[in-house]
């Protein structure tokens, strides 16, 4: 979008914030760079530079704006809605890859080689992976500056910096304050240092309808592993470097977020899965306009706009529990799910009480006895050859998959049909595309509505949703009654 000019300058003269994340503006008399929305004046159009990402414009020699800050902004829908080699990219950026493994191992997550993947970030981002990781380690540091009690020196090295001296010349490049300065200014006291307890802010593009949403992940939490406790969606985070406990309630102008780590290297990776989970990077108004344009949908859409699609923090995980709730009610799934974690799940401790595991490892789950399982001797073939694939590494799951090649991998699977491979791809891989025809709660929709409720005739409907099916879905399932509509009391 950055290459549209005038529409980007009409943007940030009307301080649309749906922009925010989409593009930056760099100011060059200035030498700062905000986002669409900043409340500042709006500078000459002849003084605006329009770049695709806070890398870029970092890159270039801008620094972050003190006032609309515009580090915090959602991050592009582009990278969630597509399967590209920069959007994958993208994704595994976010998820730490470059942090963890270096460029060769961004590289060769990918399939492809450094340059490659130099050149295509640079042609659409105007930045390397290296600058863009580094925009990332920035925004951690700023974010546990302004809300823990951390030395400096523990704050460098759970952002990412390989020395303190990097830490500090990064700051002041990108936010022109010193790391204690930005401290002294930061809006609330410190809280949370040593234990690693930490509360942010996650920011979204409006409007979010959190019903469904939460409703969801709270119908279908798995005991010791999720739970819905004081207005919050709480569950156990596996990371990096350790795990997680994560605390999330909806609020009129954001997510709160509340995590303790076990290590906080693991920040920018909690977050960014969290993030990932809501959906919150998604454009809903390019979506509902979409939807709109079907007058069967119209209503639903405009008596609750905004809906997400409730994801996950962990594309192995779902994919387990997606066969477990194979031809079984959501009670049932939850019940098989919960003795997996009881039997096989990592113990973890958990302050506030209530959660007990984290959900369990491929592996751990490809030694359990077949035999063990209480379900059809189909399924647990299904079940078996699932998480064998997982464990040795001949089924891949995550940020870096390649949407097509992984539904035809999934496919190839004894047990796997349509209905189980559209819900990972929905749920799991992130398709904003997939759609259910198959689905009992679909289908019971399409016929209150008048539409198409045979798959194929449907699936010929849905054509003109594209390429926003998985949110149409949201839509239909919410004319029924089941619990994943409803946000819990």
């Amino acid at each position: 979008m950055h290459t549209d000019v005038e529409r980007c300058v009409r943007a940030v003269q009307s301080k649309d914030a749906r922009f925010d994340g989409w593009f930056f503006t760099a100011v060059v008399t200035t030498g700062i760079y905000c986002r669409p929305s900043c409340p500042a004046v709006p500078p000459r159009p002849a003084n605006m530079r329009f770049l695709p990402s806070a890398a870029a414009c970092q890159q270039a020699g801008f620094r972050a704006c003190k006032r609309c800050r515009p580090d915090t902004t959602p991050g592009s829908p582009e990278w969630n809605q597509r399967a590209d080699l920069v959007a994958r990219a993208m994704r595994l950026i976010a998820d730490g890859i470059v942090d963890r493994e270096g460029v060769p191992g961004l590289a060769a997550r990918l399939g492809y080689s450094t340059r490659q993947i130099e050149r295509q970030l640079l042609a659409e981002l105007g930045a390397g992976p290296l600058a863009l990781a580094r925009a990332q380690r920035a925004q951690t540091a700023r974010l546990l500056i302004e809300t823990t009690s951390l030395s400096m020196a523990d704050i460098a090295f759970a952002a990412g910096f390989a020395s303190v001296r990097t830490f500090n010349d990064t700051v002041r490049e990108v936010f022109a304050l010193a790391p204690t300065d930005l401290r002294a200014r930061a809006p609330r006291s410190p809280q949370g240092g040593t234990t690693g307890a930490l509360t942010l802010r996650l920011p979204f593009r409006a409007p979010l309808n959190p019903d469904n949403l939460f409703g969801h992940l709270a119908a279908t939490a798995v005991p010791g592993v999720e739970e819905w406790r004081d207005g919050a969606y709480r569950r156990t985070l596996r990371l990096p470097y350790g795990h997680g406990i994560v605390a999330l309630s909806p609020r009129p102008d954001h997510i709160a977020c509340r995590l303790t780590l076990s290590d906080l290297r693991d920040l920018t990776v909690a977050t960014s899965r969290c993030r990932r989970m809501l959906d919150l990077d998604a454009d809903p108004v390019a979506v509902d306009d979409q939807l709109r344009t079907d007058p069967v949908l119209a209503p639903l859409v405009d008596k609750a706009p905004g809906r997400r699609v409730p994801r996950t923090v962990d594309e192995a995980e779902f994919a387990v529990r997606a066969v477990l709730g194979q031809q079984v009610s959501t009670a049932a799934a939850r019940t098989h799910a919960g003795r997996l974690v009881t039997a096989h799940g990592e113990p973890v401790t958990d302050p506030e009480g209530g959660l007990t595991h984290l959900f369990p490892e491929p592996a751990a789950l490809a030694s359990a006895d077949p035999e063990s399982l209480a379900m059809p001797r189909s399924r647990r073939t299904t079940f078996t050859t699932l998480v064998r694939g997982l464990a040795d590494g001949a089924l891949r799951l995550g940020p870096d998959s390649d949407w097509p090649k992984t539904r035809a991998a999934l496919l190839s699977l004894p047990g796997f049909g349509p209905w189980t491979v559209d819900v990972i791809a929905m749920r799991a891989l992130g398709d904003p595309d997939a759609f259910l025809p198959t689905d009992l709660g679909v289908r019971r929709a399409a016929r209150e509505l008048g539409l198409p409720s045979t798959p194929a005739a449907l699936t010929a409907r849905a054509a003109a949703w594209r390429p926003w099916r998985a949110y149409a879905v949201q839509y239909l399932w919410a004319t029924d009654s089941h619990p994943i509509n409803f946000l819990p009391a």
